[in-house]
């Protein structure tokens, strides 16, 4: 997932939900090192103060643990990552349910959204 925002929320808060995407898709397991907040700034073309906020907020998730010595890692807790991930997927189909689709509609459209990832 690249770095590209959006006018519709504030830069920190889709900063965290690209950061959560990649510890729930894998890109950062549980119990790595995640890079430093320099480090994603700088990725991110973003201030260090708006990447602390959006890393505070994914701390105060569970998602990330700041330890002193070795910095922020991802949570090895691996059913909040399980729990998070099918929230996640919940919220998406409650608002395709909201749009009046249907569960066959809503399958379908899976369908073809896994075909075009793969």
């Amino acid at each position: 997932m690249s770095w590209s925002f959006t006018s519709d929320s504030p830069i920190y808060l889709q900063i965290a939900e690209i950061i959560k995407f990649r510890i729930l898709r894998g890109e950062y397991p549980p119990g790595t090192r995640i890079p430093s907040v320099r480090e994603l700034a700088q990725e991110a073309a973003v201030n260090p103060n708006t990447m602390q906020r959006a890393l505070a907020l994914l701390k105060s998730e569970g998602l990330l643990i700041t330890r002193r010595t070795t910095g922020r890692t991802v949570t090895e807790h691996q059913e909040l990552i399980l729990l998070t991930r099918r929230t996640l997927a919940k919220e998406y189909v409650k608002r395709l349910s909201a749009l009046d689709f249907s569960i066959k509609e809503i399958n379908e459209l899976m369908q073809e959204a896994s075909k075009e990832t793969t």
